[in-house]
């Protein structure tokens, strides 16, 4: 198939979807209120809680959600063929995905901002809140470490990153002092923060930086150490300071990177020379149920939740603005996905060099796609993506040297703040966890952090190396995708408080559980096979805590459901 009409098709259909179904949701379903008082208002601090432009919050969700998930999930699905990967993202993002986010964000806008996890207490009981907790806290373990040896990965592989992503730091300041400290419109500083990036960019194709061995350690281990103290310091900081404008510049960058993406499609319009369908890939596990874990992010992703009920909950400024941010930026991401399938599947073919040989079609594809071993890798996985993309943007004219920088930064740039905000994510969980068990000295800002920070500098440094994170990259798509499928569980509760229709969220909660659980066993079977000890007793403790979660969820749903319990006072 020609790539254009695959662009054009997912467009057109997330653009119908957000009008229809998703405004069916917002007005029928969760009947947003145009009047409420947000929490970013009712508890400003100007810390955490800030209310926030609806375009600037969209910017900040959009790449906090974002990351390398959308990236590396499809990147590595295609492997089972194009069509059933893109089947997912669509129908994922449209009825799973973008009503998870969506749900989460309204739920959390009506219970002064708190957590997914800790309005369970409420919900359900205060044991589940312990539960869900639990579970959140080994999911962003997982992904503050595995997010700081990505960013490391890929700033040894692409060097040239380096500057731009550095001086993104003092452009956003600038733009955040200049938007609010000096009052100047968003829209035009953005701009001129957005140009200042793409210089750097150029300069960083020019210049790239090459991080030695010192004191023993990788580059990639000292890489490590630096983005897990700046991630402590970026995640202290007030919002606005660096978080929100940052974002923003990274939704602009976005929408730069797909629109030069969708112009190299136009002009270059590459054929897809991905299989449309490979079930017996060598080496690969079985497509059922393994895809839906594999495209997290792209479709639906527990970490979403946490994002939409953890931060941006706390920064929205009016419920009605919470279906752009939730359930279209999920849409947004499912059209990133797409693209990156594009990219992997048609743009990869146009030309890649390995070991002096360039190959192009189909040999290309196969070269990066020839067994699971090799497609799983995770140098495989981002240099399949920016290869490809660097390939169509080099049909509009655009030297290598820069087409490689643009989307190598374009890859980092979400990673970061993926990084950024699961680190201040953590710091709420362990501040809600601490005090749940009477330890209210731990849940301050300071000491909650060094948590979030040191947890992950051990598991990314457990085997010596700075890198025992990607071990753990495995289990990380089958906790995320539980976590989806918990959260829906909750949201799935809340509607049946308020009488309204169930089967909006119940259907995905069921179909999520079931088939990750599923998945999370193959893991676990594939975790003992090996001895691999320590993923399996992650994911075991992950597995049995849910299995909790769900039992006693579900006795309080049927009774809730069946009105043998009065609606919580304080749930509106």
């Amino acid at each position: 198939m020609n790539s254009l009409i695959l662009a054009i098709g997912a467009f057109v259909l997330y653009l119908v979807a957000y009008h229809t179904y998703g405004k069916f949701l917002g007005q029928k379903i969760f009947k947003l209120n145009p009047d409420a008082v947000c929490p970013s208002k009712e508890f400003q601090d100007n810390i955490d809680f800030v209310p926030t432009q609806k375009p600037i919050l969209f910017g900040h969700h959009f790449t906090s959600i974002a990351g390398t998930g959308p990236i590396v999930g499809p990147a590595i699905a295609i492997i089972w063929g194009w069509v059933p990967a893109l089947l997912w993202i669509l129908i994922g993002s449209i009825f799973m995905g973008a009503v998870h986010d969506f749900g989460a964000m309204v739920v959390s806008l009506r219970n002064q901002g708190r957590s997914i996890g800790d309005i369970a207490a409420d919900l359900i009981s205060k044991r589940v809140r312990t539960l869900f907790l639990l579970i959140i806290f080994f999911e962003l373990w997982i992904v503050v470490a595995i997010f700081g040896v990505v960013i490391a990965v890929i700033f040894n592989m692409f060097p040239q990153a380096v500057i731009p992503i550095w001086l993104e730091i003092p452009i956003a300041v600038w733009l955040g002092h200049m938007v609010y400290k000096k009052g100047a419109a968003h829209l035009p500083m953005s701009i001129i923060a957005v140009v200042l990036m793409y210089i750097t960019v150029i300069v960083g194709a020019y210049v790239p930086i090459k991080m030695p061995a010192m004191l023993g350690l990788s580059p990639v281990a000292l890489w490590v150490i630096i983005l897990l103290i700046y991630s402590y310091i970026a995640s202290t900081l007030p919002v606005q300071t660096l978080l929100q404008p940052r974002d923003y510049i990274n939704s602009h960058q976005l929408f730069v990177a797909l629109g030069l993406l969708a112009l190299g499609v136009i002009v270059a319009h590459p054929a897809m020379v991905a299989p449309t369908t490979n079930f017996a890939a060598k080496g690969a596990p079985p497509i059922w149920p393994m895809l839906f874990v594999v495209i997290a992010c792209g479709a639906i992703s527990g970490f979403h939740a946490l994002v939409s009920s953890g931060t941006s909950s706390k920064q929205c400024d009016a419920e009605t603005s919470s279906l752009t941010i939730g359930y279209g930026s999920m849409l947004m991401e499912g059209l990133l996905a797409v693209f990156v399938l594009i990219a992997c599947g048609a743009g990869l073919a146009l030309g890649l060099t390995k070991g002096g040989q360039t190959f192009t079609g189909v040999e290309a594809f196969n070269q990066n796609y020839a067994s699971w071993g090799a497609a799983a890798g995770l140098g495989t996985m981002i240099s399949s993506f920016v290869i490809g993309s660097a390939n169509m943007l080099e049909s509009l004219g655009i030297p290598h040297t820069i087409t490689i920088t643009i989307m190598g930064v374009f890859v980092v740039s979400f990673a970061a703040t993926t990084l950024d905000t699961a680190t201040r994510l953590q710091r709420y969980i362990v501040a809600e966890l601490a005090t749940a068990w009477g330890a209210p000295a731990l849940a301050k800002k300071h000491p909650a952090t060094t948590i979030a920070v040191v947890t992950a500098f051990i598991l990314a440094f457990y085997n010596g190396s700075g890198q025992g994170a990607l071990k753990l990259w495995p289990l990380f798509g089958s906790v995320n995708q539980l976590l989806a499928g918990l959260a829906l569980l909750v949201i799935t509760i809340y509607l049946a408080y308020k009488k309204a229709p169930l089967r909006y969220t119940l259907i995905p909660m069921v179909f999520m559980i079931f088939m990750t659980g599923w998945a999370m066993l193959i893991n676990l079977g594939d975790y003992y096979t090996k001895a691999n000890w320590l993923l399996f007793i992650i994911g075991l403790a992950v597995f049995i805590l849910e299995i909790w979660m769900v039992i006693e969820s579900v006795i309080v749903l049927k009774k809730v459901y069946g009105a043998e319990m009065e609606p919580v006072a304080e749930m509106r």
